[in-house]
């Protein structure tokens, strides 16, 4: 009997769940938005919770609809799951920007890091993983515009600031496991975030991203850390690294200006 790989793991439930997402998705059609979201928050939970206790019997899991169990912190392998991150979109009728975010922390020689995961985009039809790393998008448009992806929802200020000072153009979008594909695809040239998330909104975005090439830090140029005692990132930056410097820079600017 073959034993999968961790990577296989977190892309294969990523896109099952996915497809339990989109059956909840069909069957709660004539209900309210909002029994809808509560639907597919359960389902999805559910599902990777017992997959993962069968598959990785002895693994901890962070995840954004269940419990922190602090023993992780001492624990050598951590799930770091969102079951359905942009949980708005997926209770509006069309909308294809929400994913299921499925990512394995690991601890190896005592440093502890991100090493593997799966973003699913299961309206797209599209699973980015560290099994089949996507390549690198191609390079920006010499001359163009920036094109920065923000929350459709809660852009934040920082962000509009930064995209003053680049004349970049800002492209709303829902889930960040979404809004890091667009970057992966070359949809968008970067992702910034300033307002803070947690781990389980980023963790498979930015496991995935590196499979890519791409540079992935803090917004002031910081290694990102995950399963952490508080599980909250502040910032984030995601992006090529042939402009991870520009950004930078015009980041560090914008902070002071805003000082």
């Amino acid at each position: 009997m073959s034993f999968p790989a961790d990577d296989e793991v977190a892309r294969d439930l990523a896109r099952a769940a996915g497809q339990r997402l989109l059956a909840i998705r069909e069957q709660t059609q004539a209900a309210q938005a909002d029994d809808r979201r509560r639907a597919g928050d359960l389902g999805a939970q559910e599902f990777l919770a017992a997959e993962l206790a069968r598959l990785r019997p002895g693994d901890s899991i962070l995840s954004e609809e269940a419990a922190d169990d602090l023993a992780r912190l001492e624990a050598d392998r951590v799930w770091i799951i969102d079951p359905l991150d942009g949980t708005r979109e997926f209770g509006e009728p069309g909308r294809e920007d929400w994913a299921v975010h499925v990512a394995l922390w690991q601890r190896r020689d005592g440093i502890g890091d991100l090493s593997a995961g799966a973003v699913a985009l299961p309206a797209q039809d599209r699973v980015l993983s560290t099994a089949q790393p996507p390549p690198s998008p191609p390079p920006a448009q010499s001359g163009a515009p920036l094109r920065l992806v923000v929350s459709r929802s809660r852009p934040p200020a920082f962000v509009q600031s930064l995209a003053g000072h680049l004349g970049a153009e800002l492209v709303p979008l829902g889930s960040a496991g979404a809004k890091t594909a667009a970057v992966i695809t070359g949809e968008v040239d970067a992702y910034v975030h300033s307002g803070g998330q947690y781990e389980w909104d980023s963790a498979a975005p930015v496991a995935v991203a590196r499979a890519a090439g791409l540079h992935t830090s803090r917004i002031d140029g910081s290694p990102l850390s995950y399963n952490s005692r508080q599980p909250w990132v502040p910032d984030i930056l995601i992006c090529p690294v042939s402009i991870a410097s520009l950004l930078l820079d015009a980041i560090g600017a914008v902070r002071q200006g805003n000082e």
